[in-house]
């Protein structure tokens, strides 16, 4: 049967075969994985034990005994949200509107056209361009690939995994942001750009040869089901805390192995933990993944003056930025009348920044998007020049109150003198956070081999140790760029003796 199915589909629509073709049971269809972009045979499961295909529905009826009453199907997950035991509807969200649908022995339709009696005859559905076939698996990587191929977009080209990283943060945080709101078409949409930074980061290490999308993947699927061999395996947790218990037992146990790389042992079958409590994943190595997991507090939660927000009240000129005007805030609108609550709802240039992004990276962003509009300084002297008056206003502050403001300003002009450098400033803190714990830990290992506590070191002393620190680091970076430039002489020394 699937041979004349296929040979009618390559003489009328033009199958090739040798392209690959998906075959699907139509009653089985929401519950089957379908990529678009490869051509789909659906076909009635009666047919598929020896139905005429021309026969229709009462082909399949007369097929006593053929195909047992089957119990209701189960959607595919990831594809069980809204509609999701609907076939048609299933069919309606992989493919456009208007694609072509033919039908064996009953013309031609097309997907907005298709019935529920259309789906007991057999259907061949010609596969869609790899761009349109939006709902299917592997969409996205595919349009990850096209961007940055030679004739791809320009700016795609251009993007490498440091460029990307503000992008990633700034999405995380919108996702963030959407949440609140619960399960909402922006948070799907906000989902998906997230998205777009994992397939980019995937397709950007898969040009360099280091892995893809698919091991991306893999890599979370055994770690989470090694992590729940209560789920996947014979182990047993019973409440929440148990599941907690045995997760940190089994991230000590992947640490561990880590740390001192071993042979891996055979895996179960059921992938539970060993006796010795390590788990058997089923073939998978020990993950290189980070398991840091970070708490974001809302902003200002339990202070109503813990804020983030930048006021410049009496501030000038574009470093010390124009941008927030507190006043203005969504509920002073409630007694304006209807011109100024419709201009209020206008979303402006900054609008589109999640609230809920570092402060340093929320401030750079904003100054960059002022900056595209033309509201910049000409030269980084003069935000240099902003950052002494700023300086001197901070001296000037008398109160708490206008000391915090003066010392915000005086940050976000900072931030802007970053910018004009091409700096980000996120980074370059984060930077400068590492290399004061590097140094920081230098001092205490000195200050452990006196045998005395730090608390105990008057502030001179605690300065020299800081300049021992500042020297000991300097030496280790000087020695290790003398061992890679030796490394890098004796490999070309080695090559010219090769050549000769």
């Amino acid at each position: 049967m699937l041979d004349r199915l296929v040979g009618d589909a390559r003489r009328i629509w033009g199958l090739d075969p040798a392209a690959g073709v998906q075959v699907v049971a139509a009653e089985r269809l929401v519950a089957t994985p379908i990529e678009p972009s490869r051509p789909v045979l659906v076909v009635p499961l009666a047919m598929l034990v020896g139905a005429d295909p021309e026969d229709g529905a009462n082909g399949a009826a007369s097929k006593e005994g053929a195909v047992a009453a089957a119990p209701a199907i189960e959607p595919l997950p990831g594809r069980h949200g809204p509609r999701g035991r609907d076939p048609l509807a299933v069919l309606a969200r992989l493919y456009p509107a208007d694609h072509g649908v033919g039908r064996f022995g009953a013309g031609e339709t097309t997907i907005e056209a298709l019935t529920p009696a259309d789906l007991t005859v057999a259907l061949y559905l010609p596969a869609v361009a790899p761009e349109l076939a939006s709902a299917g698996p592997w969409s996205m990587a595919w349009i990850a690939d096209r961007l940055r191929r030679p004739d791809g977009c320009p700016w795609d080209r251009e993007q490498t995994h440091e460029s990307l990283r503000k992008h990633l943060l700034e999405e995380t945080y919108e996702v963030y942001d959407a949440l609140e709101r619960g399960a909402t078409p922006a948070l799907a949409e906000e989902l998906g750009d997230l998205l777009l930074q994992v397939v980019l980061h995937a397709q950007l290490a898969a040009e360099a040869g280091v892995f893809d999308l698919a091991d991306v993947q893999a890599s979370i699927a055994r770690k989470i089901v090694r992590r729940h061999p209560h789920v996947f395996g014979d182990a047993v947790a019973e409440t929440a805390s148990d599941v907690n218990r045995q997760w940190e037992r089994i991230k000590a146990v992947e640490r561990a192995e880590a740390a001192t790389p071993a042979e891996p042992a055979a895996p179960s079958a059921s992938g539970a933990p060993s006796a010795s409590g390590a788990p058997e994943p089923g073939a998978s190595e020990p993950m290189s993944v980070s398991d840091t997991r970070v708490r974001i507090s809302p902003e200002g939660e339990g202070d109503p003056d813990a804020g983030t927000g930048i006021r410049n009240e009496g501030g000038s000129g574009p470093g010390a930025g124009p941008a927030s005007n507190e006043s203005a805030g969504p509920a002073s609108n409630e007694s304006a009348g209807p011109a100024s609550r419709e201009n209020a709802a206008l979303k402006g240039a900054l609008d589109g920044i999640s609230r809920s992004l570092p402060a340093l990276a929320a401030s750079q962003e904003m100054q960059e998007r002022a900056s595209a509009l033309g509201y910049d300084w000409p030269s980084v002297e003069g935000v240099l020049d902003k950052v002494a008056e700023e300086l001197a206003e901070l001296a000037r502050a008398e109160t708490d109150r206008d000391r915090r403001e003066e010392f915000g300003d005086l940050l976000l002009v900072v931030v802007n003198v970053g910018r004009k450098l091409g700096i980000e400033t996120e980074g370059a803190l984060r930077a400068a956070n590492d290399k004061f714990r590097n140094r920081f830990r230098r001092i205490e290992r000195m200050v452990a081999e006196r045998g005395v506590a730090i608390r105990d070191l008057d502030f001179a002393t605690l300065d020299s140790l800081w300049d021992a620190a500042k020297a000991e680091e300097r030496a280790t970076v000087e020695e290790r760029a003398s061992a890679k430039e030796r490394a890098t002489t004796e490999d070309r020394a080695t090559a010219e003796e090769r050549a000769t």
